[in-house]
């Protein structure tokens, strides 16, 4: 059997519900793998200041967060990764102009181009977002990932001018109006390959769960990549293997097929 040393769990869809819990099979098989000297990582589009409480819930300490933008490894800063002033600039103008709201993360804030608009406050609740400013220029240099709101089927083209950059469809149940902004250079995928170099470890030694399509290039870099049932249809070709739903314990289904829980 493979010495496993880390797993990546992405958190939305993939580690916890819909309905915004966590399956016992799910922090059961944490546990587990944890026991065995494993290293678990939440990798997510999410901002690490935002974790707190979920962290503590499953005892993990090392996170990758903003798609890839920012590392934690037992408590300590890896990298971070902002993005480019301009391109920042760019997506606000778009959005502006198409009637769009942008949600900008740094490393301690939530930043909105409109604090009180419904989708807005729905996104603020859905994702347990609370330290949340309104948009100033002052921190285009200190952006290390974004989140267009309330766009149209159609819309995510308008975005497609920048390049190095594509968007990703939150594949979460009413939110699917919101497209993360990925970097083609600075995704999970870029997140997990530093941590692989710098932890020493080798990729056929990792493994990823994920279920939306920003979580393509990391299901990419690891040795065995598992895709959830719920996941985005486009993200199955991707993945080595397809595990379960998370609401039908996926992540411990997973685990079990590596033989790494009872």
């Amino acid at each position: 059997m493979n010495n496993y040393k880390v797993l990546f769990l992405d958190i939305d869809g993939t580690l916890v519900r819909p309905d915004d819990t966590i399956e016992d099979s799910t922090k059961e098989a944490i546990s587990q793998v944890q026991a065995k000297g494993i290293e678990v990582f939440l990798a997510t589009g999410r901002p690490l200041h935002e974790l707190k409480e979920l962290a503590k819930e499953l005892n993990i300490h090392s996170f990758i967060g903003y798609n890839g933008a920012y590392a934690i490894y037992k408590g300590e800063d890896l990298f971070q990764e902002p993005m480019k002033s301009s391109t920042v600039q760019s997506f606000l103008e778009i959005a502006k102009a198409n009637g769009h709201e942008v949600v900008l993360y740094t490393n301690s804030m939530n930043v909105f181009t409109n604090l009180t608009f419904e989708v807005i406050t729905d996104f603020m609740q859905k994702f347990h977002l609370h330290k949340n400013e309104a948009y100033s220029p002052s921190i285009n240099h200190v952006v290390l990932g974004m989140t267009l709101v309330n766009l149209q089927k159609e819309d995510p083209a308008l975005y497609n001018k920048e390049d190095g950059i594509h968007l990703s469809q939150v594949n979460v149940e009413g939110m699917r109006h919101c497209y993360d902004v990925i970097r083609d250079s600075v995704n999970k995928g870029y997140g997990i390959q530093v941590v692989l170099k710098q932890l020493g470890i080798n990729k056929e030694s990792s493994i990823a769960f994920g279920d939306g399509m920003n979580d393509k290039e990391m299901l990419q870099q690891v040795g065995e990549s598992f895709a959830m049932g719920n996941g985005h249809s486009d993200l199955f070709q991707y993945a080595k293997h397809k595990t379960t739903e998370v609401t039908d314990s996926g992540i411990y289904n997973g685990l079990k097929m590596l033989g790494l829980v009872k």
